[in-house]
């Protein structure tokens, strides 16, 4: 019997102890919701067509630039195959030399398959170090470019699936005499698929739907350093579907949605432990009433509310559908959305505009854009225009972007 009074003494002394000197997590950053990435020129539209529509390619029609939204398009390309080039010029209301080009190859090699590769290139202009008056400049040009392969095959009349293969190389640490200083390679692979039915005759028009999906992006980490922080590779899943509205023989109007959401970790909250009197004994911190005391965790930060970030890219992939730490609503933040329509005259002359749109506390990018486009013999050339409807400005606000194609062996196959 004494035993278990002195057990029961110290269970209660225990409790006691602990409700005199509860603990509270304060966290130490709650508006980084952000998700960041290595090389995220990756996620900028590099041609004009797209980026008219809102940032946004994975369902639209078939294009020199497919490569980027979505190879599987090819093998449903009427032109046997056909060379792109692009331009984008990068921060142009601030400087000159940032910009982004990119180059395309596709060639449909028959009725069921075809292959592509391209070249994107980011340069980030010429940076200047100098010691002192006396010394010559260093002059650096970081950049980062992308190479990639693609095959496309037609797995049934209207359903075509399309496998690429992406070199990665990232060229942004400034060498100024260390010789440690070295670019970061890695390698990446995209899975997808494309849908484009029949037309069919409704009471006053033809139609005719698309739908479309693609995981870009699917790598390994990689880092600047061995043992240096590393990046996951902007993983991106892209669901789009739309509908040509066939008027007549000249006249085709195409409207178009995309969803996207990167497949990255979110970051979570961290904070610190203290521990707190309990003023009126709830058993909560109310920050007007109880009073901090000790800091118990001593460490960079305990991770306060969501998962651990520092996971593998696959497990990344599958953690980033629902560890957000705001819980279903914050995850459904981090989708982007885009809506654009295109008018398309004689499939010689097309106007195009859209509007994208990202939550605010994960980007805020928001914008509108508009572009047209023109064919002459073999050659089509797109142009769009971008005006920003967030507080924060995008680097591409109020820049003119052009694209070429070279349509090489027109009028190969029939699909429309």
């Amino acid at each position: 019997m004494k035993t278990i009074l002195l057990g029961i003494l110290f269970v209660l002394v225990t409790f006691n102890i602990q409700a005199q000197t509860p603990t509270t997590i304060i966290p130490n950053d709650q508006d980084s919701r952000v998700i960041t990435t290595g090389v995220p020129f990756l996620l900028i539209a590099s041609d004009a067509r797209a980026g008219s529509l809102g940032d946004m390619g994975v369902a639209t029609s078939v294009d020199g630039f497919s490569q980027q939204w979505n190879p599987s398009k090819y093998v449903f390309s009427e032109t046997k195959s056909g060379i792109s080039l692009s331009y984008t010029p990068y921060l142009s209301k601030l400087v000159n030399d940032i910009f982004l080009g990119s180059f395309t190859y596709y060639n449909r090699i028959n009725e069921r398959s075809a292959f592509a590769a391209s070249l994107r290139y980011f340069s980030l202009g010429d940076i200047e170090f100098t010691e002192d008056e006396f010394s010559d400049p260093l002059v650096q040009r970081p950049n980062e470019f992308a190479l990639d392969a693609s095959y496309a095959l037609r797995l049934s009349d209207q359903f075509s699936m399309s496998v690429a293969m992406r070199y990665l190389r990232s060229d942004l640490k400034i060498n100024t005499g260390d010789t440690e200083a070295e670019a970061a390679g890695t390698f990446g692979v995209d899975i997808a698929g494309f849908y484009q039915s029949e037309e069919e005759a409704y009471n006053d028009f033809n139609g005719r739907w698309r739908a479309g999906f693609a995981i870009q992006n699917i790598g390994p980490k990689f880092s600047y350093d061995e043992g240096g922080v590393e990046n996951f590779q902007p993983t991106t899943l892209r669901l789009g579907g739309g509908f040509d509205f066939v008027l007549d023989e000249y006249n085709t109007i195409s409207v178009t949605t995309e969803f996207t959401k990167l497949l990255v970790p979110t970051p979570p909250i961290y904070g610190t432990e203290y521990e707190y009197s309990d003023e009126n004994g709830n058993g909560e911190y109310d920050e007007d009433i109880d009073v901090l005391g000790d800091q118990i965790s001593t460490t960079n930060g305990l991770i306060y509310k969501g998962e651990d970030p520092d996971v593998n890219f696959l497990s990344g992939m599958f953690q980033s559908f629902g560890d957000a730490p705001g819980g279903f609503s914050e995850e459904m933040q981090e989708w982007t959305w885009a809506l654009g329509a295109e008018y398309m005259y004689q499939d010689s002359f097309g106007f195009r505009a859209g509007y994208f749109h990202e939550a605010e506390e994960k980007g805020a990018r928001q914008f509108f854009a508009l572009g047209a486009g023109f064919k002459y013999n073999v050659v089509n050339i797109d142009l769009s225009y971008l005006f920003s409807t967030s507080k924060v400005q995008s680097p591409l606000e109020n820049t003119l972007r052009f694209s070429l194609t070279f349509n090489l062996g027109t009028g190969t196959y029939y699909e429309y």
